[in-house]
């Protein structure tokens, strides 16, 4: 059982930067490919990247607005902590953000087996 709490959201102006966190309960962390996602109203939540086990390994989706070389996704796993950074913020970046834990590494929802409460990111322009 894992227990996940995002924190970090928050309203920015449009080329900001923000830092959200994911903090996991449990002695199995490390155990967990960790991942974002997020939900912008009235749409689908999408996956947003993911980083294995060791956190050698990262993934970011392929969205239209591609966060790869904004977003930035990282662990420590002896603290229990994954985190998003984020830069150059657009408008289109805004929704609520979920932190998620996966004994098997994917990019759809279904693949996750924990999921955090979510924090709410807005981007103005």
């Amino acid at each position: 059982q894992v227990q996940l709490v995002e924190s970090g959201g928050g309203l920015v102006q449009a080329g900001g930067s923000l830092r959200l966190s994911c903090a996991a309960s449990g002695r199995t962390f490390s155990s967990y490919t960790m991942g974002w996602f997020r939900q912008a109203p009235g749409k689908e939540r999408e996956f947003v990247a993911r980083i294995r086990r060791s956190g050698l390994d990262t993934y970011y989706a392929e969205l239209a607005e591609s966060v790869k070389g904004r977003f930035t996704i990282s662990r420590d796993n002896a603290k229990n902590m994954m985190y998003l950074q984020m830069n150059s913020l657009k408008p289109e970046d805004t929704g609520v953000y979920y932190c998620a834990a996966a004994l098997v590494a994917g990019s759809g929802t279904s693949d996750y087996d924990y999921w955090g409460q979510g924090t709410q990111v807005t981007v103005s322009s």
